[in-house]
């Protein structure tokens, strides 16, 4: 069976990853900065069903096509790498928002907010790289079923990001407020933010197949 050392292994990247800012946080914070608290916890009901929708993908064998054919595990790998990239430099290019100003958002009903919560998540390339290349590297057929191995690493996953986004659901107005006036604050933030982003962008395109 899968030993509680793989499961950590695999939960501190999980944490690591949901960390990284990104399409769920940035509309998550933004949505509950604008329109409340319930707002944003029913936009992360949305977020948590695409996670496990990525779950079963990993669960019924997608990854194992992706790992087995070098082309589609390269391109991925490339494109995940570029998305980091891409993120490090929305953090500092000039003019850039910090992640806790308020974004525009129109009031939605629930209905929408869960809706978009969910498609945010489908069409996020972090949790895509995160099920397509990075969980199939835990999953180890001579431990047993592989099935449900991919299933206890998906739930941990959606454990670890949907406490994580709670948290930030429930606090991001506070922390807005108090980043209101701290230019200096603000800008390390940015810069940590980018080379942060930077440096996991290049292990992405070193790391090698196991």
């Amino acid at each position: 069976t899968m030993t509680f050392a793989v499961i950590l292994t695999f939960a501190m990247i999980a944490l690591g990853m949901v960390l990284i800012p990104g399409p769920n946080m940035l509309y998550l914070i933004s949505r509950s900065i604008v329109q409340g608290k319930r707002a944003g916890l029913i936009s992360l009901f949305g977020v948590a069903t695409g996670f496990v929708v990525y779950m079963l993908l990993a669960a019924f064998g997608i990854t194992a096509i992706v790992m087995a054919i070098p082309f589609a595990y390269d391109t991925v790998k490339f494109l995940g790498a570029l998305y980091l990239l891409y993120w490090a430099w929305q953090a500092i290019k000039p003019n850039a928002k910090s992640l806790f100003e308020v974004q525009k958002l129109d009031t939605d009903s629930p209905t929408k907010l869960y809706l978009m919560g969910l498609l945010t998540n489908l069409l996020n390339p972090k949790i895509a790289v995160m099920y397509l290349s990075l969980l199939p590297q835990f999953v180890k057929p001579e431990l047993g079923n592989a099935f449900l191995q991919s299933l206890i690493l998906g739930a941990t996953q959606i454990v670890i990001s949907v406490t994580v986004n709670v948290l930030i659901v429930l606090s991001a107005s506070r922390i807005a407020k108090l980043l209101t006036g701290q230019p200096l604050i603000i800008k390390l933030q940015k810069w940590l933010m980018a080379t942060v982003l930077t440096g996991l962008a290049v292990r992405t395109l070193t790391e090698t197949r196991r």
